[in-house]
């Protein structure tokens, strides 16, 4: 009798630990294999739901997808909590908070702002932007209409890229409930009925105990190198190494260094939105400093340089919707070290250039 018992029992997992992943940060394939693997973790120690803690300025619609499509197919319960106060589910994160099993935030939280911008070194035309925006509002409805929520909402949000609030959010049926805090969260959903493949499961998460999935080493790392402001560090130091390498030829470290630096500025800007301009003119910047080592232009093609710096640092990211740009307390200490270094190495190279003979035949003029 009492071993069924446990059997007609088992789906309530009442002793099963619930497990919380905390997702910081834009959307990108680092994160996205974190979540992904902590979904498998949790699917493998039978957890009895996983707590996916959100907090997104949005990020790349490949990486969402796999996120999503690892949530939909999971064999555990997803909750997504946009969490904690002041956090946000925008652009992609959206879309991740719809395709969860329950969808929560926390209050002085928001949600929307889906509108798909264009991300890499390419703009889409006017034909192909309407493909894309019809496509994800399928996309979003369909989400929405498998976790019976607000698909009209979902289509004004990327659609017209509205945002909400937590408590309109609940209001509007966008997500399921508002949690002050995980403890509040885990007593909310307790008894909650929700689908998990082909089988309801009624969640028992008031006496759980929680386990927190930490991030490894390599997550964190490719994580952080998708940050913008790591991104452009990366640039720059990558474009520093080549010239350097170019100036002094057989160094050897700063050309390794440099390539090395740009191969992962790269990477991150698959990621981000780059203006395709403000690239260019960096680039500029530092062909025109190089130049100025071979041609005497007594400084101009230093001062060239430092202008397109600064404006291509400028105009690099296209902050919009998803709020991923250059913070000023990076951009500005960045323009002003390498424009004093290279305006520097201008000087030398103007009094070396003015500066009197002092052997061979010329010498011997007056």
């Amino acid at each position: 009798l009492s071993l069924c018992w446990l059997a007609g029992d088992a789906p309530l997992a009442a002793s099963r630990s619930v497990y919380v992943l905390p997702a910081v940060g834009s959307i990108n394939p680092g994160l996205a294999e974190f979540i992904v693997e902590g979904i498998r973790t949790a699917e493998k120690e039978k957890a009895s739901a996983l707590i996916i803690q959100l907090d997104t300025p949005g990020g790349l619609d490949t990486s969402m997808r796999a996120i999503n499509q690892a949530i939909i197919n999971a064999k555990v319960p997803v909750i997504v909590y946009v969490a904690p106060k002041g956090a946000r589910a925008a652009s992609a994160g959206m879309f991740i908070t719809l395709a969860a099993n329950v969808a929560a935030m926390a209050p002085g939280t928001n949600i929307g702002a889906a509108h798909p911008v264009s991300v890499g070194l390419g703009k889409m035309d006017k034909v192909m932007g309407e493909k894309v925006v019809n496509d994800m509002v399928a996309y979003a409805r369909s989400l929405a209409k498998e976790r019976g929520r607000n698909a009209d909402w979902a289509e004004k949000a990327v659609r017209q890229s509205v945002s909400i609030d937590a408590k309109e959010a609940q209001k509007k049926n966008v997500v399921d409930l508002v949690a002050d805090n995980l403890e509040d969260l885990l007593q909310q959903i307790n008894g909650r009925k929700v689908k998990v493949g082909t089988e309801e499961i009624t969640l028992k998460t008031a006496e759980a105990p929680v386990t927190t999935i930490e991030e490894s080493l390599r997550y964190r790392i490719l994580k952080h190198i998708d940050d913008p402001n790591i991104a452009y560090i990366l640039m720059l130091v990558g474009l520093a190494g080549l010239y350097f390498e170019l100036a002094n030829p057989g160094s050897i470290l700063p050309g390794v260094v440099g390539t090395l630096s740009l191969l992962l500025a790269f990477y991150a800007f698959q990621t981000l939105p780059v203006n395709f301009i403000g690239l260019l003119l960096i680039l500029l910047a530092f062909v025109l400093f190089i130049l100025e080592i071979y041609v005497t232009s007594f400084g101009l093609l230093s001062v060239g340089g430092v202008a397109a710096l600064l404006l291509g640092s400028l105009m690099l990211f296209r902050g919009g919707e998803t709020g991923m740009d250059i913070a000023w307390s990076v951009l500005i200490p960045s323009v002003v070290i390498v424009s004093l270094f290279f305006l520097v190495v201008a000087g030398l190279v103007v009094r070396s250039q003015m500066r009197r003979s002092v052997s061979g035949d010329s010498a011997l003029i007056g």
